[in-house]
């Protein structure tokens, strides 16, 4: 299972845009989980803190910091090969 955790605040249009490319590879990858966390909620700021993260979304994979600020179908899919 891959696990992908987007940290972000409501209306981010980075965000929006990450969340359509993952909604586009989860139906392509069945081990594919997609989380998405509130930044401003405690377990946010936490994570925020926790990753140094400056811009949204703050997005890790299988609990590991791997960007900021928004990420490409093709970026996703070179982390998921490497993790298989």
């Amino acid at each position: 299972m891959i696990k992908v955790t987007l940290i972000r605040p409501k209306g981010c249009t980075h965000c929006i845009a990450v969340k359509k490319v993952l909604e586009k590879l989860l139906k392509e990858n069945s081990n594919l989980v997609v989380e998405e966390i509130d930044m401003v909620t405690p377990e946010g700021q936490a994570l925020v803190q926790k990753h140094g993260i400056l811009s949204s979304p703050g997005i890790l994979v299988n609990d590991e910091f791997f960007m900021m600020g928004g990420a490409t179908e093709d970026q996703f899919r070179k982390k998921f090969e490497g993790l298989r």
